[in-house]
């Protein structure tokens, strides 16, 4: 009897997924109907895709692809907005429909919006069969976020928008000289850790911040002056490790910025705990930074990858280094 009523309960599951499906299915026709005047074809991480000249309704999948479609001045109809996208969250992308958390897109959401455009990382790929029924899709490979420029010239030149990227890029350049200007030629030594709820995590040359720290040509302490490939030969990891508190002489410097980068609200308040409980220990006080009051808490954007999260840590570099 109990083998009877699974049975139902599993064909009742699979004929409501096949009903949730039939709208996807009547969708297709008019994407097959694009002719190749209306669209151009785009090899990606996921397959081929033709996609519209001119796309209207846009759909992102990750905050990565939001962030790169905001700084192209492109408005999507929907995305994945998630605790560390706080900084996209601005009057022009008050009005997105939030289509699901990060790893977990809504398709049925996605489906109600009609798009023409799906956009996302190459993550994705596990998907993308059922996203390509609803409009098309295009995956973009995404290496470690230190790589982020090159990834958002890229996004930008398959939407062909390679004149506003490069705009962004300058400006990015631009602000940083105008940093370079502003700053006492005796440059601080610049450490950068985010705490989680179980470890400390410096971050090396390569990483999101990394980059922008060395754009903007300030120092980091030695053991995090790694390249993307000697953290990868030591650590597994291009960008960061995690280490105890014991080894916290790898983040001692001129400077300290912390930050605590969660998704879920409890386990950002227990990193929290965790940073507060480092704080009040011998080792902590034992660093030159804290003795100098030279540490600084940031929001997650540092641990971002695109140029609005850099200009952001651009803002805080202006914010801490040259005007306090």
């Amino acid at each position: 009897m109990v083998k009877h009523r699974i049975y139902i309960i599993q064909f009742l599951i699979g004929f409501i997924l096949i009903l949730l499906w039939i709208p996807a299915c009547q969708h297709r026709p008019e994407q097959l109907s694009i002719t190749p005047s209306d669209c151009r074809i785009v090899h990606h991480a996921g397959g081929t895709s033709c996609i519209p000249q001119h796309p209207q309704r846009v759909v992102t999948l990750d905050g990565v692809t939001l962030e790169y479609l905001l700084s192209l001045e492109i408005q999507p109809i929907g995305a994945v907005l998630n605790q560390l996208d706080q900084h996209l969250i601005t009057d022009q992308a008050i009005h997105i429909n939030n289509v699901g958390t990060a790893g977990a897109p809504n398709l049925e959401k996605i489906l109600q919006l009609k798009p023409d455009l799906i956009l996302g990382l190459d993550f994705h790929q596990a998907i993308y069969a059922q996203v390509a029924r609803i409009a098309p899709v295009v995956l973009f490979e995404f290496g470690y976020s230190g790589q982020w420029k090159e990834a958002f010239q890229n996004f930008a030149a398959v939407l062909g928008k390679d004149e506003i990227s490069q705009q962004v890029i300058d400006r990015y350049y631009q602000r940083l000289e105008q940093f370079k200007a502003r700053i006492d030629q005796n440059l601080p030594e610049v450490s950068v850790i985010r705490i989680d709820p179980v470890s400390i995590y410096p971050y090396f040359r390569e990483s999101f911040c990394g980059v922008v720290l060395q754009d903007a040509g300030l120092p980091r302490p030695p053991a995090q002056n790694l390249s993307a490939i000697e953290a990868q030969q030591q650590f597994n990891n291009p960008i960061q490790t995690a280490i105890s508190k014991e080894r916290l002489d790898w983040v001692d410097g001129d400077v300290i910025f912390v930050w605590i980068g969660e998704n879920m609200r409890e386990t950002a308040q227990t990193a929290q705990r965790q940073l507060e409980q480092l704080q009040s220990t011998p080792l902590w006080s034992s660093l030159s930074a804290v003795q100098q009051k030279r540490v600084y808490s940031v929001p997650s954007y540092w641990i971002g990858s695109g140029p609005i999260a850099a200009n952001r840590i651009i803002d805080d570099l202006f914010k801490y280094l040259v005007d306090s």
